[in-house]
Order: structure tokens, then C-alpha cells, then sequence
């Protein structure tokens, strides 16, 4: 074989040693990134995970996280911590100009939490800025999962279907969860006939659950959104199926069947994406490796949360985590949880 020879065949065998040393960094990159979302959860003794949310939504899922957890005894010791990525008390992320603002508020919010509570995880309990996260910096760059809560939403809604082939799906949810339209999109994907997907937004109804959830206000905004909602149905007489694309709305979960009977709707099911996202991450048939759990929670926010607020929904959460209820009562402001220079109105 000749020099020529000999010196193609070694720069072809360094490139493709090249290429496979690249490709197993590119597919250990992805394993680690990915092994929350596959139910490989890491195997150690004390487990820190971040809930956070542009809201108080997401403590449901902590609560939730929380009692599973407890039970599983997967962990000698987990340390739970509730962020706030709400940013100022006069204006939410729906009230920002565009897209790219909430991006770029999103995407510090995620870097100071991560900064603070250096978690092996961070859960996104809001459908409002779960829509925001693939296209998020911090999401791209950092080593630390992040999991949305859509793509949980979207399978358990696209099962119910799946049970109920003459039904239709009215997906409820805040302006910029519907506007972004990624629930709609990815149920298109599974096969899902558009016309037997509609989108209802519910302007201010978050903020009306958060600040009391049994109140009449919350009810009658509830009826509102069902009215709007049906009224858009081409059969009024067509089997429908609630889906709750927001966190909040779960605590008012009584009020949306309430006003769906009251209406004679043919109500096949009100899906609650919040513990299906849990489904997916601490599966109920994990294996106990500790004789207990010990659980440790916080909650933490860059603006005040009225006390009304802390009593209201505190309540709810004592019959899930007595842990988690007692940390929303006593929480910590922090101003200085993430930057929030230039971006607040």
C-alpha cells in the first residue's frame, strides 16, 4: 500500500473515530438530560427537585410530589422547593408585550432558581410557560432537567379520546397557553381531527382561583368560560371532554363539573394533567429502598403572597401535604430569587 494511501486511510479511520466519540457525547448528553422524562430517576440517597410556575398553580403538584413520594420511600430524604417565577404582583407573563419577553423572563427566572437550589430537576407545574420551554436558553444549554407539563396533558387527553371516539376536547387554559396553540398541534400530530379540538381561554380565572378558589367570583367565571365553550360546539348534543390546561385550575376542580351538570352537557370526563405529569416521573410501582422518607419543602417567591391567598389555598393543600401547606403559610420572600431588570412594565 503507498504513502498516499496509507495517510487517506488514517484520516479516515480518526474521522470516524471522531464520529462515533461525538455521537456517544451527543447520545450520554441526551440520556442524562432525558433519564427524569424515561422514569430513571437518579440513585441516590437525598433527591432535590424545583416545582415552579408564574403562579401558585404548581404548588398542587408539589403537594402531589410530595405525598407520592413519601410513599414510594425512593429517597431517605427529599428537599422540595416551590419558585415563583411570577415577577411582579402588577403584571403576569400574559400581560407581557410578546413572545420573546416571556422567553427572556422565563429563561432568568430558571437560571436563579437553578442558582439557588442547585436541583437534580426542575418541574415547569404551569402550561403558560411550559408552552415557552424548548425555545427557552437556559432549557438548551444547562445540564439540569427541565420538564414540562404538556406533553403529560397531551397523552392523557388524546387516551380520553381515544375512549370516547365521538367526543370532543375543549381545552381550557390561560391566553397565552391557547394562543401558543401547542396542546392543539400536538394532538393534530396524534391524529386528532381538528374539529373535535376546541380552544377556550379563561382571562383572569387563575388569578380569581389563587385568590379563593370556593368563592362565588371563581364560580361564575368558571360558568363563563363553559358557556363560551359549548356555545362553539356544532352539535350542542356532541359528548365533550373537559381537559384543564392550567394548574390552577385544578382547585376549583368541583365548580367545572358543577357547571357542566347545571348545562345538561354530555361531560364524558374533566382531565387534571397535573398528576398525570407525575405519572410519568415517580411511577407507582417504583421500588422502596428506605424504611421512610423525610420530606423537606419550601416556597419562595420575588413578590409577596398575600395572606388571603396563603390561607385559601393552603387548605386545599393540607389534605394532600401537611409539608407543603405549612411552607406556603410560612414562606420566604426572596427579591432577589432572579433578575428582573428590564423587563417589568
Amino acid at each position: 500500500m503507498s504513502s498516499f494511501e496509507n495517510q487517506n486511510r488514517l484520516k479516515k479511520t480518526k474521522k470516524n473515530a471522531i464520529f462515533l466519540i461525538t455521537g456517544f457525547s451527543v447520545l450520554l448528553t441526551y440520556s442524562c438530560r432525558n433519564q427524569v422524562e424515561s422514569g430513571i430517576l437518579p440513585q441516590k440517597d437525598a433527591l432535590t427537585v424545583v416545582v415552579t410556575d408564574s403562579g401558585l398553580g404548581g404548588l398542587s403538584i408539589m403537594a402531589e410530589a410530595a405525598a407520592r413520594l413519601k410513599e414510594l420511600r425512593m429517597y431517605r430524604e427529599v428537599n422540595l422547593v416551590f419558585a415563583n417565577a411570577l415577577f411582579s404582583n402588577e403584571s403576569g407573563y400574559n400581560s407581557l408585550p410578546d413572545r420573546e419577553s416571556k422567553i427572556r423572563v422565563f429563561d432568568r427566572a430558571l437560571a436563579g432558581m437553578a442558582a439557588f437550589a442547585r436541583p437534580d430537576f426542575i418541574l415547569v407545574g404551569c402550561n403558560t410557560l411550559s408552552v415557552l420551554t424548548e425555545d427557552v436558553p437556559f432549557v438548551r444549554a444547562s445540564e439540569t432537567p427541565v420538564i414540562g407539563i404538556v406533553d403529560s396533558g397531551v397523552e392523557m387527553i388524546a387516551r380520553a379520546l381515544a375512549d370516547n371516539p365521538t367526543a370532543s376536547v375543549i381545552l381550557f387554559g390561560t391566553e397565552t397557553t391557547i394562543a401558543e396553540g401547542t396542546h392543539r398541534e400536538k394532538l393534530l400530530g396524534r391524529g386528532i381531527a381538528a374539529d373535535r379540538i376546541i380552544p377556550q381561554a379563561c382571562p383572569e380565572l387563575a388569578a380569581y382561583i389563587e385568590n379563593d378558589w370556593r368563592s362565588e367570583d371563581t364560580a361564575l367565571l368558571v360558568e363563563a368560560c363553559v358557556d363560551e365553550a359549548l356555545g362553539k360546539l356544532a352539535n350542542p348534543k356532541t359528548p365533550v371532554v373537559a381537559a384543564l390546561v392550567c394548574t390552577h385550575y385544578g382547585y376549583a376542580l368541583d365548580r367545572w363539573t358543577q357547571a357542566f351538570a347545571s348545562r345538561g352537557a354530555d361531560l364524558k370526563a374533566v382531565l387534571n394533567p397535573n398528576r398525570a405529569m407525575l405519572d410519568a416521573i415517580f411511577p407507582s410501582a417504583s421500588k422502596s429502598r428506605f424504611a421512610e422518607t423525610k420530606i423537606n419543602a419550601r416556597v419562595m417567591s420575588m413578590v409577596e403572597i398575600a395572606e388571603g391567598k396563603r390561607s385559601s389555598l393552603s387548605e386545599w393543600l393540607e389534605r394532600v401535604s401537611p409539608e407543603v401547606a405549612a411552607a406556603l403559610r410560612g414562606y420566604e420572600l426572596k427579591i432577589d430569587l432572579f433578575d428582573r431588570q428590564d423587563f417589568v412594565p
